[in-house]
């Protein structure tokens, strides 16, 4: 080979692996230095130098001229073994670079294998790794499909480097927004929040910095041209466009879109939110297994109650009596709780006592009081609810009469106070942004609504919060 010739390979190296023809050079010079080492002996004094420009390779052997040719079959062969090294360690410190600048960025892929559910995709120089945890839930993907996923991590895995991808991830969305609306790459409209349940359905609120841009219709598109591409990249996922609002109990309103809101009481001491609808309303705020009050919940970081006007006046009526009778609180204490937005005793317990002690006027101590005897009132109403509901799981069936009527059942002994009835909030997914909990009973029905939508949207996107909602101030 000549000099030409190597510096030829030696370029092409440098544009397919993408590393710098320096590196190359040098691990070339220093493999022929082993090689030299290894064929005269480890003592002696050897120098390689390459001609970066010409190709030309000058050896030197304690001050005199070498001949590389003359090291033989096997230094050659040590010196072709450690350019291969040499080459791989350039190419893996390259990825590194390269991946680990565009973590939390979006590239697209070809899946080439599936092993054990984790799919393998090629994203050009190097492998992506997409683990069954991270896929969209109920989407199946086969080798030789395009998709683009979200660069979660790249670590060193031995003498390879792992690129570990995600599509579950809520910031995929959010890169996907980028891609398809000019104006939230640009900035004129921003993203305030996401909450993200992956393979059923996303919030995403929006706001823009301009006027004259409405941040809604932008993220829709024409007939629902911009939403549609965002939602076929997610396997057919709902999503949701909520006007962003820096009044809470306007923002609340919106996130509970398609539901009509009637009011929004805050309790800021305790960050929670009592949003009160209409009966016909209230399975369309909860949504399908609760998700629309779990998203909105995350979404604007209030824990949310979906309560009807009536279960409210009832809820608060119950607290007053349940709160009366604590000997340490008494009647008076009891209206000044509720009055303050306190309408559960589940909301009492949970205080800060320095809070309790500035609303009601009492001595830190005596709040303190309070809150162990709510406590523990809280406790025992849990304990009863517990026990009636093993008893009714552990009754036998009812027995049917010789004219096939059945038997009446043992009323319950006690009657359950709304305290009880009311979920509690659900924890949310550790990867899931926000660490609100929202509260909220199941839907009537199984099937959640249609939901209105703005414009022409495609089937499984929704763009809601079109027009702000006005809420009263808290009561």
């Amino acid at each position: 080979m000549n000099g030409a010739d190597l510096v030829r390979i030696i370029d092409s190296i440098r544009r397919e692996k993408n590393i710098d023809a320096e590196i190359v050079f040098q691990g070339i010079e220093v493999a022929l230095a082993s090689a030299a080492k290894k064929h005269f002996g480890a003592a002696e004094d050897v120098v390689v130098s390459i001609d970066r420009a010409s190709g030309e390779i000058q050896a030197a052997m304690d001050g005199q001229s070498l001949d590389p040719g003359v090291l033989g079959r096997i230094a050659a062969q040590t010196a072709k073994q450690v350019i291969i090294q040499k080459i791989r360690d350039a190419e893996r410190a390259s990825l590194m670079e390269d991946y680990a600048d565009q973590i939390g960025s979006i590239v697209s892929g070809q899946v080439t294998r599936i092993e054990h559910g984790n799919a393998v995709v090629s994203l050009g120089r190097g492998e992506g790794f997409l683990p069954r945890s991270e896929q969209v839930p109920g989407e199946t993907l086969h080798v030789g499909d395009r998709i683009r996923a979200l660069i979660l991590e790249v670590r060193e895995a031995g003498a390879n480097i792992k690129i570990v991808l995600s599509r579950v991830h809520p910031d995929l969305i959010i890169r996907l927004f980028e891609l398809e609306v000019p104006e939230v790459a640009d900035r004129i409209i921003e993203i305030e929040a996401i909450a993200r349940e992956a393979g059923h359905r996303t919030k995403v609120a929006v706001s823009s910095v301009d006027t004259r841009v409405d941040a809604v219709g932008a993220c829709v598109g024409i007939r629902g041209s911009r939403i549609k591409n965002i939602v076929e990249e997610v396997a057919g996922e709902k999503i949701d466009i909520v006007r962003y609002n820096e009044s809470p109990q306007v923002f609340i309103a919106n996130a509970l879109k398609p539901a009509e809101v009637k009011e929004v009481l805050l309790n800021r001491d305790i960050n929670r939110a009592t949003v009160l609808v209409a009966e016909d309303q209230l399975s369309l705020a909860i949504g399908k297994k609760g998700q629309n009050v779990r998203l909105a919940a995350r979404l604007s970081g209030w824990n949310i109650d979906i309560l009807t006007p009536t279960e409210y006046d009832e809820q608060r009526t119950t607290a007053v009596e349940q709160l009366s009778d604590i000997e340490a609180v008494g009647p008076d204490l009891a209206n000044d709780l509720i009055a303050a937005g306190y309408i559960s005793l589940a909301d009492v317990a949970e205080v800060d006592p320095e809070i309790l002690s500035r609303i009601t006027g009492v001595d830190a101590e005596q709040a303190r009081e309070i809150i162990v005897q709510v406590g523990a009132l809280v406790a025992d109403l849990e304990v009863r609810a517990a026990q009636r509901e093993a008893e009714k799981a552990a009754a036998p069936p009812a027995e049917t009469g010789p004219a096939g009527t059945e038997e009446p059942a043992a009323e319950q002994a006690e009657t359950e106070s709304p305290a009880t009835q009311q979920a509690e909030p659900e924890q949310p997914e550790p990867r899931q942004p926000g660490s609100e909990e929202a509260g909220a009973r199941e839907p009537e029905s199984p099937t959640e609504p249609a939901e209105p939508a703005a414009g022409d949207v495609p089937d499984g996107a929704e763009a809601v919060g079109n027009e702000d909602t006005e809420a009263r101030p808290q009561a």
